[in-house]
Order: C-alpha cells, then structure tokens, then sequence
C-alpha cells in the first residue's frame, strides 16, 4: 500500500518539504483514499504553502456514517503534531 499511497501524495503535494508533513499526509491518504486528498480543501491549502491552515482542514475529516467518530478526532490531532 505504501507504494501505492506515497508516489501519490508527492505528485498531489509537491510543496510539501519536512518528513512530518509528509508522514502527515500520507497517513490521511491511507485512511481516506487519494482520491479524497486530491479533490479537497486540505491539497489546495498544502500547495499554497498556507501550513497555518492546514491543521484545520485536517479536523474536518473526522466523520463516518453521518457522526463524529472519537478514533479519526484522535488520528487527525496525531497528523495535526506531525507538521
């Protein structure tokens, strides 16, 4: 899967320029898919180089069937303190 996801998060987020950001988004991608990284807010934040905005558009994905969900609020503070 690694070889799948990471070729993937580095064409999507060329910007990206520390191994936390990296790790980062790599983790959001195996979780969400790099079909969801590449249509969000989350990759256009990325690429702008606006990091100051990039943690909260991490903490918007944190739902599954219609509710919140304690483990991905969890997942997404962990990738917040990795960039």
């Amino acid at each position: 899967l690694l070889t799948v996801r990471l070729p993937a998060v580095v064409k999507l987020c060329p910007a990206m320029n520390r191994p936390g950001r990296v790790a980062a988004v790599l983790d959001f991608a195996f979780t969400l898919g790099n079909g969801a990284l590449a249509g969000s807010t989350l990759r256009k934040r990325i690429n702008a180089g606006q990091w100051d905005q990039v943690p909260a558009e991490l903490r918007k994905w944190v739902n599954g069937g219609g509710r919140r969900l304690p483990g991905l609020v969890r997942r997404r503070e962990a990738e917040v303190r990795l960039l």
